[in-house]
């Protein structure tokens, strides 16, 4: 797959000097901010698009679609997967953003919508909900052919002061100790489940001078800029969790409000768990060198030794 990108600070930069704006969502409850996600599609005549559900492609798949989605697409056509972390109340269907909506879209309303923005405030059945839903990035591929699949799954929440949406993942932020307590995160697409592992819980900014533009960062499959966006988010890391991460790892990454004040960040990344890896016993989970060293079981001095005997 061909990196939309080759360096996570030009991204931005080059989409501003090209005047490609696009609204997306960071997660804030109260606030919503508007910057770069990349080049907005251009604006087509209005669909006549039918009332119907669309007829969806055949996308080989040696399990076929879940029994879940072919429900849920009844209900939304743009429903690309459910999210669930034990312990907090994130259990969801997750939708995949339309892109940029044109005006006459009967489907979403027949209103014009930014990219990274119609699921700011509308639920799964597309009404008006303050809380909105959880979103993927319109750019990512997260289908039955998991070697088209972007190397990294952003998906957005609002951090509601009642826990819903993304709201309880703070206590990943409150609570350094949480992350031994819940350290997996299911994401399931319409055709299979995949567990993930924590490897990063980090504060950023939101702005889109930032040198780190995680909200641009889908296709990680060069290897330097893979590292790149993992050295950034580990500058920025609240605690080590010692989980080890190497280019080729699929990642999924959520990000929600931290502060409007500064328009910061919550964010958390997470990587597909490899062969061997087990799904609630973290031991199991490779973890870095450094880590492991740290970590490692230290031989009793002569002093101690002699105080044990007595």
């Amino acid at each position: 797959m061909k990196s939309k990108i080759r360096l996570i600070a030009a991204c931005t930069a080059l989409a501003a000097a090209a005047g490609l704006s696009a609204a997306a969502l960071f997660g804030c409850e109260d606030k919503k901010e508007e910057h770069i996600v990349g080049k907005a599609q251009p604006v087509t005549e209005a669909s006549t698009e039918p009332t119907t559900l669309p007829t969806y492609d055949y996308v080989p798949s040696e399990q076929g679609m879940t029994e879940r989605a072919k429900q849920l697409l009844k209900q939304n056509k743009d429903i690309i997967g459910w999210i669930k972390i034990d312990q907090t109340k994130v259990d969801y269907p997750v939708v995949r953003d339309p892109g940029e909506v044109p005006e006459g879209v009967d489907y979403y309303g027949g209103d014009a919508h930014e990219v990274n923005s119609y699921y700011l405030e509308r639920g799964i059945d597309r009404q008006y909900h303050r809380e909105g839903c959880l979103f993927m990035d319109f750019r990512d591929d997260f289908g039955s052919d998991e070697d088209s699949q972007s190397e990294n799954i952003v998906i957005y929440g609002h951090n509601m002061a009642n826990n819903t949406m993304f709201g309880s993942i703070r206590r990943y932020r409150q609570d350094f100790g949480f992350f031994e307590k819940a350290p997996f995160i299911e994401l399931s697409s319409n055709y299979r489940d995949y567990d993930y592992v924590i490897c990063c819980c980090a504060i950023t900014s939101g702005h889109t001078y930032t040198d780190y533009g995680y909200w641009d960062m889908e296709e990680l499959d060069d290897e330097e800029i893979f590292n790149e966006y993992i050295d950034l988010a580990r500058g920025r890391q609240l605690f080590d969790t010692g989980v080890d991460v190497k280019y080729g790892d699929k990642l999924l990454t959520l990000s929600t409000c931290y502060a409007d004040e500064d328009n910061s960040r919550f964010i958390i990344i997470a990587r597909r768990l490899r062969d061997g890896e087990k799904a609630g016993d973290l031991s199991t989970v490779e973890r870095t060198e450094e880590y492991k060293k740290a970590h490692a079981p230290t031989e009793p001095s002569a002093e101690e030794n002699a105080e044990e005997a007595q």
